[in-house]
């Protein structure tokens, strides 16, 4: 049983269908991308799995529980965490306290607790900082949680954005373009701790991304959108040969290219 399933998700603003009956299935262990030019409705379809946008059609499961009509909140509660194209961090507040927010669907505290430093409120605020600081480590940024999060550097609040999205103890880590911005070396690292999350951290990885290398280094599956319809889908090796998405994402003999290294 698929732990993420997409069945004939359409959705359209006004005259414009962004989305037109796309399936995707995502199983447990798995890394899937996501993929397809500026436009072809990747991240409108992470929108409509967390809950911004209700689909005008279809239908998804998660665990085998539908999410329509969900909130974002609960979505997350569900155990969905995401990241965003453009970050979205708490610039003026400290690393270590951007982690905790995202902690806060799961400590179930009551403001009277807080208000009166009940015994429970000192524990769960005392494990907190210990995972909080555990994740800023598996993320490359142990040391830095008393700096301010726009103190950090570009590719760095990325980072520190995907620990704010493990805080929630997700069981599907959604990450829109993660590594937008990076060098290289940066990228490959990136890749590196993906792989140290699937079973540790998180059952299963889709993220949408633009970065070739990246795609085809880390990938069990590569869905691919054009125009907001699902033209491919399978293995990277297997999608990078076909004629569709070299001539809607990359263009005649390109994706051999984006691809190198």
């Amino acid at each position: 049983m698929a732990l993420l399933e997409l069945r004939g998700i359409s959705k359209r603003f006004g005259g414009l269908q962004a989305l037109a009956r796309v399936n995707v299935d995502l199983e447990i262990g798995m890394i899937a991308s996501l993929i397809g030019p500026n436009g072809a409705g990747k991240t409108t379809l992470f929108n409509t799995l967390t809950g911004l946008y209700r689909p005008d059609e279809g239908e998804i499961r998660f665990q085998n529980r539908s999410l329509i009509g969900l909130k974002p909140d609960q979505i997350t509660g569900a155990g969905i965490s995401r990241t965003f194209q453009n970050i979205r961090l708490f610039s003026h507040m400290t690393v270590l306290d951007n982690v905790l927010v995202g902690m806060h669907s799961r400590l179930n505290t009551k403001l009277w607790q807080i208000f009166l430093s009940t015994q429970g409120y000192q524990g769960r605020e005392k494990a907190a900082r210990h995972r909080a600081i555990e994740l800023l480590e598996l993320t490359g940024l142990s040391g830095r949680e008393n700096e301010w999060a726009h103190q950090l550097s570009y590719g760095e609040q990325r980072r520190l954005e995907i620990a704010r999205a493990l805080a929630a103890a997700p069981k599907l880590l959604l990450l829109d373009e993660p590594s937008a911005g990076m060098n290289t070396s940066e990228a490959q690292s990136l890749m590196t701790l993906f792989k140290e999350l699937i079973g540790r951290y998180v059952q299963a990885i889709l993220l949408i991304e633009h970065n070739m290398r990246v795609v085809m280094g880390i990938s069990d599956r590569v869905h691919v959108l054009d125009y907001g319809e699902k033209i491919a889908e399978g293995h990277p090796d297997e999608v990078r040969q076909d004629p569709r998405v070299i001539e809607a994402y990359l263009g005649q003999g390109a994706w051999t290219e984006h691809a190198k290294g």
